[in-house]
């Protein structure tokens, strides 16, 4: 599902849920540009369960994972329920994020508005 616009953050790894069930990751993307908030989307190669998007364990090891390859800061909330899919979650990057996501080549379009 990555298309041209994607930066990759992360490739293949493997998380475990709450239950102890092992989820492959295929990769944490996020697109190139957009404006202020950044959505990180986390592929996976399985369907998921329904509701394993709200699962603290999972969400906590895919932070985990971006922490290890060089982001700091605190920790991402789930982006809109109508986002989720089977073998997608998508989750909202604090502003702090920004830095990181510029770091590897994201362009923020609303700074072409600031004065």
């Amino acid at each position: 599902m990555t298309t041209d616009t994607d930066i990759e953050l992360s490739g293949p790894f493997q998380a475990k849920d709450g239950t102890g069930r092992t989820h492959d990751v295929k990769a944490i993307r996020i697109f190139d540009e957009g404006y202020g908030i950044i959505d990180v989307y986390v592929d996976f190669k399985a369907r998921l369960e329904p509701g394993t998007h709200k699962d603290s364990v999972l969400l906590r090891q895919i932070v985990d994972r971006l922490r290890a390859v060089g982001y700091k800061g605190p920790d991402f909330g789930l982006s809109d329920p109508g986002l989720q899919e089977s073998k997608l979650i998508v989750l909202e990057a604090p502003e702090e994020f920004s830095s990181f996501a510029k770091s590897k080549g994201w362009k923020n379009l609303a700074e072409d508005f600031d004065e």
